[in-house]
């Protein structure tokens, strides 16, 4: 892939935040192989054959924004139980992608490369910079308006997460250059660490628009 293709497919993953910045010059740097393989697609579009019912929703997190892009998942799936729609008429969607993709990590990643500090994310509980993933199966307090329902229960009510593989690729790859390890091995690790359920798909932008063909309207979530 050329330094060109690499470039443009970085800015694509990690957006025009301000987050991402300062970082371009580190993305520039990186020799990664952002393609994806046959296997992968597959997966990705079979994940996306599960959208279903007359009730579907898509929350773009491009970033944690203190956990909104989970909470409103459970929200909107929520609201409509009490509307007295049927359960199997429900899918609620949240797409990981750019500096929102710290949330689809088991807190043993979390703490093994200081996500909280590299995303700038402090825990409620301490005010430090969080080395859990308290989106996964929060506290009362860790998510906003005192809500205690995350993504392992909303996986389990049938809602769908995934998590943008190049901005995977990307940012483990900076934190492996950081930390002066292998690339590839980081990377790995991070997909291990992908909290179980959770699709990694080729882009977030892809799976948004995927999702969207299927009928569920679009929020963004930060």
């Amino acid at each position: 892939m050329s330094q060109t293709r690499r470039s443009f497919i970085a800015a694509l993953a990690l957006g025009t935040t301000s987050s991402a910045f300062p970082l371009l010059k580190e993305i520039e740097t990186l020799d990664l192989n952002l393609d994806t393989s046959d296997d992968e697609i597959s997966d990705a579009k079979n994940w996306v054959s599960k959208v279903k019912g007359s009730k579907k929703i898509v929350y773009d997190g491009t970033s944690f924004n203190k956990g909104f892009p989970v909470h409103w998942n459970w929200a909107y799936y929520q609201s409509n139980i009490e509307m007295k729609v049927p359960e199997s008429e429900i899918t609620t969607v949240t797409v990981f992608r750019a500096f929102g993709i710290s949330a689809a990590f088991k807190s043993a990643l979390w703490e093994k490369y200081a996500l909280g500090e590299f995303f700038q994310i402090n825990d409620p509980k301490t005010g430090k910079p969080s080395i859990r993933n308290f989106t996964d199966i929060p506290d009362k307090g860790d998510l906003p308006g005192g809500g205690t329902v995350g993504i392992s229960e909303m996986l389990g009510n049938g809602s769908l997460f995934c998590v943008c593989g190049v901005a995977t690729k990307i940012i483990s790859g900076i934190i492996a250059k950081r930390m002066k390890l292998d690339s590839e091995e980081v990377f790995k690790d991070f997909k291990d660490h992908i909290i179980e359920g959770i699709q990694i798909v080729p882009t977030g932008v892809w799976a948004l628009g995927e999702v969207q063909s299927k009928g569920c309207g679009y929020i963004f979530a930060g």
